[in-house]
């Protein structure tokens, strides 16, 4: 996977007030974390990092990180994005979050499961295609990282499933993710739900309404026991 340059400016002073005012000049405040160093403070430019997003979307990055200070860089370094914060209401990105990688050795991360084709159950039978998990945790070198997974759901009919097991990953890369989670499914038409309900209210009414009949026949015989030994004291 090729890394993204990303220039990054050092911010020396922190704090809530700070940041707001990174923000008015349209940057970003951020901290990058990692590899056994202090949690260092940056802000990077909105511009850059939007236009990163945009050419990217949906995919996991390697960022190049270029740390500058007072116009000179300092250091550089490979990173991924460990959080984003977002405006509740603007869903403007408010905060970042970057951990320093070593590209020799493996990491956890998640990668987005794009779906691919028309199931036919939906299709052709009215089904509803539900997708249950969205990422996947995988293991593998930084470099190894793919930018997402596909499964295809276009022979899947109603009531079938696709798991994690059926996720084809690339070489080198595995998760711990239980092999037998559901990525997608598709549901019966609203219909078919319908008349399943009332098919099995059908048979909770009737197997309610069986012992009833069982009890009143019970209950015939015993009356008739009964007759039959007073007929047989009568005589």
């Amino acid at each position: 996977m090729e890394q993204i340059n990303f220039d990054v400016q050092l911010r020396k002073n922190n704090g809530s007030s700070r940041a707001r005012q990174v923000r008015r000049l349209n940057f970003i405040p951020g901290i990058v974390y990692g590899k056994d160093s202090k949690p260092t403070v940056i802000q990077a430019d909105r511009k850059s990092y939007d236009r990163i997003s945009r050419l990217h979307a949906g995919e996991s990055l390697i960022y190049h990180i270029n740390l500058v200070d007072e116009g000179k860089k300092i250091s550089d370094f490979p990173a991924i994005i460990k959080d984003v914060q977002l405006d509740p209401v603007t869903d403007e990105v408010i905060h970042i979050d970057f951990n320093r990688i070593s590209l020799d050795k493996e990491i956890e991360i998640k990668v987005k499961i794009i779906i691919k084709g028309e199931a036919i159950g939906v299709k052709r039978d009215g089904g509803t295609l539900e997708h249950l998990m969205w990422e996947l945790d995988v293991i593998c070198l930084p470099t190894s990282i793919p930018h997402h997974l596909e499964i295809d759901v276009t022979n899947l009919g109603v009531h079938d499933s696709l798991h994690v097991k059926d996720l084809a990953l690339p070489a080198g890369v595995r998760s711990k993710h239980d092999p037998e989670s559901v990525v997608v499914t598709v549901a019966g038409s609203m219909r078919e739900e319908a008349q399943a309900a009332a098919v099995e209210g059908e048979a909770q009414a009737s197997g309610a309404a069986e012992p009833e009949v069982l009890k009143e026949k019970k209950k015939e015989e015993g009356a008739d026991a009964a007759s039959a030994k007073k007929d047989d004291a009568k005589k």
